[in-house]
């Protein structure tokens, strides 16, 4: 499994269980007890979960299984586009959109792409759905481009906060998945102390407004 140098750095603001894995993905720990066994796709990370809703909470909005019922294409009814955002991959993004429910792209993939490159620092970008061309996030909002990478980095993958979040097309699943409506998944919903923080896989979401 790939991982970027910097994700190994950051276990020491990682939770207990994201730091066992890494730790044991980069060959310094035995494997931990709740780590699947079974193997990861090559090229993709199992070191993004989700957190399961708390009751009475107003968001994130929950859905149920259904979104997520087989369709054409996986769980959606059409590939990812071809002319993806950021020069992201293909593959990897059909892969994890349309028939994947638990992995991710590797820590820091974001970093590889042209994003840092091509993205708006002074005002806010669009987010869409890889698949739908639907928009799923709008950022930053209520923070700087800089603390919005800055979080990103820290975690490894794209962070988004509620009010930076397109409801109208955007769910979570109790197990904390995150999914746009048209059955794309996108990542997962791990909440910290500022609240709900929803890391994103940047192959999700980097489709072109259809």
């Amino acid at each position: 499994m790939q991982m970027s140098a910097f994700a190994a750095r950051a276990n020491a603001v990682l939770p207990p269980a994201l730091a066992a894995r890494f730790a044991f993905q980069k060959g310094r720990a035995s494997k931990p007890r709740n780590m699947s066994s079974k193997a990861v796709p090559e090229g993709l990370s199992d070191g993004c979960k989700g957190a399961e809703v708390p009751d009475g909470v107003k968001l994130p909005i929950m859905a149920d299984e259904s979104v997520m019922c087989p369709k054409a294409h996986g769980t959606t009814e059409a590939p990812v586009q071809q002319n993806l955002r950021w020069n992201c991959e293909w593959k990897t993004a059909d892969k994890i959109c349309s028939f994947n429910r638990h992995y991710a792209e590797y820590a820091g993939y974001w970093e590889s792409t042209s994003f840092l490159d091509e993205v708006d620092r002074e005002g806010e970008t669009t987010y869409y759905d890889s698949v739908s061309g639907k928009p799923l996030f709008i950022a930053p909002r209520g923070r700087s481009f800089e603390d919005f990478v800055k979080e990103s980095k820290s975690h490894g993958w794209p962070s988004f906060r509620d009010e930076e979040v397109v409801w109208e097309n955007v769910r979570c699943l109790k197990d904390g998945e995150a999914i746009s409506l048209a059955g794309t998944h996108l990542g997962h919903n791990l909440p910290d102390k500022k609240g709900n923080r929803y890391c994103i896989n940047l192959v999700s979401v980097a489709g072109r407004p259809m």
